[in-house]
């Protein structure tokens, strides 16, 4: 074993999740003695999640009222004093043995260790295709075979994450930022299948429903964080061959130049240049981290 362990610092956030935590806390204190420290973030909890935190031992770090998900990462990143950084779900979903695999490869020199889920261990057919759509579109957008966008689970050098801290959203969609700019910054990112525990106590917080669109924003958010001319490029293109269809069935139907058509081809310009101005602030903004 490495010692790498001995220098890192797990973090779980966790809301309402005492039943869960009771069982998850003590199986990762008897499978990683060796961790410099167990912080659990109470992101508002009503339940007894940290009396019972405190009780097993671990730093608690309190949320007078639930800020969501990526605040209680951030909380906990900023009170870490690990070189590296363990996240990982309250829920009970994932195994405390899988703890120990993920932070040997980060050892290895791997900036940031993914535990990757299989098909067969996502929560609903909802979740398993939003999860497979983003891990396509991702792939895509960035070039690089991306297993699993939006996994809980994973160890990052704690120096390189702290240089994106304050790109994290509050809401549950931090895993998504964070892996597109550890990629975007040229920085190693690594995969590992895990298994998920079929006895996990804890609930999902996210509702397919109400959360739909959320999602949707993710999808187009994942791109423009990457690189918004690749998603700017295709709609503007898109506009212009409508604009040029519409056009020419006017031209030779009536023998004009519509206003439809001036604006549509004005529309297609304009979501080009709005594509392209965007490519420009986000290069500046991790130009901005590398300085």
């Amino acid at each position: 074993m490495s010692s790498t362990i001995s220098k890192t610092s797990l973090v779980i956030p966790a809301k309402n999740e005492a039943q869960s935590l009771e069982i998850l806390i003590p199986a990762i204190q008897k499978e990683c003695p060796e961790l410099l420290e167990i912080i659990v973030v109470n992101d508002g909890s009503t339940d007894k999640t940290e009396e019972i935190s405190r009780n097993l031992g671990t730093v608690v770090v309190n949320h007078k009222y639930s800020r969501g998900n990526g605040a209680a990462i951030k909380s906990g990143t900023r009170a870490a004093k690990g070189e590296y950084i363990c996240f990982m779900d309250a829920d009970g979903q994932h195994k405390a043995k899988s703890i120990k695999r993920l932070i040997d490869q980060a050892g290895e020199g791997v900036d940031m260790v993914v535990g990757a889920r299989r098909k067969n261990s996502q929560a609903g057919i909802f979740r398993l295709m939003a999860n497979l759509f983003y891990n396509w579109f991702a792939s895509t957008i960035t070039g690089f075979p991306i297993v699993d966008l939006t996994s809980g689970l994973r160890v990052v050098n704690r120096k390189r994450f702290m240089e994106f801290l304050y790109l994290l959203p509050n809401g549950f969609s931090y895993p998504t930022t964070i892996t597109m700019a550890f990629l975007r910054s040229g920085y190693q990112v690594g995969y590992i299948y895990e298994e998920i525990s079929p006895d996990r106590l804890g609930k999902s917080h996210i509702s397919p429903i109400k959360d739909g669109l959320r999602f949707l924003i993710i999808i187009f958010k994942i791109g423009t964080l990457y690189s918004p001319l690749k998603v700017f490029t295709p709609i503007s293109f898109s506009m212009f061959l409508t604009a040029l269809s519409y056009y020419l069935f006017t031209f030779f139907s009536y023998g004009q130049l519509t206003n439809m058509s001036v604006i549509l081809f004005t529309t297609s310009v304009i979501i080009f240049l709005i594509g392209l101005v965007s490519e420009q602030i986000t290069a500046l903004t991790y130009m901005k981290q590398e300085n």
